[in-house]
């Protein structure tokens, strides 16, 4: 009998649409004579539907990113293990062996879907609960990065209620940082809500504009002109620990001051350079910290740390992605086919991965 995969995607995030499109590269990826392949798409209500498997389904076409509906019928997965046989189960419900979460942001990414997989007893591709909140909250991640005596940039942090109440406290932690400066919701991806901000007079309105995608912001200190450099880390199947990629540069172009979400996925203002034209030594040293950060995390299965890259080889780490896009354009799938692993190889090991016994949470 061959195992049953759950693809999950969508979800309650701004970043619905690009799952769909990471969704169509892993449907269109899986090994479908060793798995059969139930597609669960989660419409913006929260809402768990089967949906379509065809991976043409999930694409952008003519720029219209895709959605799921809410016309999809309910589904309600559960644990194969747990159930005798499917002649057991009602016609919403779908017995899986485990479960892919091609969730980015808020919701899926960040450890919930993940809380609730390991409630169901699911196993699942990727971090667990702690590991994927932390990748998740920029905040977090820096606090794990420099406890394990990792590189990160300059920063602080505000709520939305210290904003109201202590703004003008705010602005004086702002100021203690040199101009310019990132100002971003904390637990938001896709670079949603960001503002580059080049002097304290535009503060309010980026401020605002983060809160209305997350609670607590992080203002970032701008590095100057350095490199924006990405390397794919993933677990190797036989427990010897994670391996990295080389690495692979960002170059934005057009009137883009930054890798923006529309310089991602709607004006194609920029390259992607795979793999980056960097010293041996540089791909191996910031590979060698990308699985430092990893492992700080506790990160499971696989994850993408970016950086930046000074001219003289110094560098920080900006984030650690812990469900990078598979996208036709992502870099994470790219980087591991650069590395050896082409994209089926790679979602065939994230799956074998997912399915090895663990003790305790993942």
């Amino acid at each position: 009998m061959k195992q049953r995969a759950a693809i999950l995607f969508g979800g309650q995030s701004s970043e619905h649409s690009i799952s769909c499109v990471s969704a169509s590269g892993v449907l269109d990826a899986i090994d479908r004579e060793q798995f059969d392949v139930v597609a669960v798409g989660i419409s913006d209500d929260g809402k768990w539907r089967r949906v379509s498997d065809d991976p043409t389904s999930w694409q952008s076409h003519d720029g219209e990113l895709p959605s799921v509906s809410e016309q999809n019928p309910e589904l309600q997965l559960v644990a194969r293990s747990r159930v005798a046989s499917d002649s057991d189960l009602s016609d919403s419900m779908v017995a899986v062996d485990v479960a892919f979460p091609v969730l980015h942001g808020q919701y899926g990414e960040d450890g919930t879907i993940q809380g609730a997989l390991e409630v169901l007893g699911i196993p699942y591709v990727g971090s667990g609960v702690l590991a994927s909140a932390a990748g998740m909250d920029k905040q977090a991640t820096k606090i794990f990065l420099e406890a394990a005596g990792l590189p990160v940039g300059p920063y602080t942090t505000l709520t939305r209620s210290e904003w109201d109440s202590t703004p003008a406290e705010v602005q004086s932690k702002v100021e203690s940082l040199d101009f310019p400066v990132f100002v971003k919701p904390a637990r938001a991806g896709s670079s949603v809500g960001i503002t580059k901000l080049k002097d304290i007079a535009e503060l309010q309105s980026a401020i605002d504009l983060a809160l209305e995608h997350d609670d607590k912001v992080i203002i970032e200190q701008s590095i100057e002109n350095v490199r924006e450099v990405e390397c794919a880390v993933v677990e190797a199947e036989d427990g010897s620990g994670a391996t990295a990629s080389r690495c692979a540069e960002i170059v934005v172009g057009g009137d883009h001051e930054f890798y923006d979400y529309d310089a991602k996925y709607k004006d194609n203002d920029v390259d992607l350079i795979v793999p980056a034209d960097l010293d041996p030594a540089l791909h191996d040293r910031l590979g060698e910290v990308a699985i430092q950060a990893f492992e700080a995390l506790g990160c499971r299965g696989l994850a993408r740390v970016d950086f930046f890259v000074a001219e003289d080889g110094s560098f920080v780490i900006n984030e650690v992605n812990t469900m990078p896009g598979f996208t036709a354009v992502s870099l994470y799938p790219r980087m591991s086919a650069d590395a050896g692993i082409g994209f089926e190889q790679l979602v065939a090991r994230l799956l074998r991965l997912a399915m090895v016994p663990t003790v305790g949470p993942r």
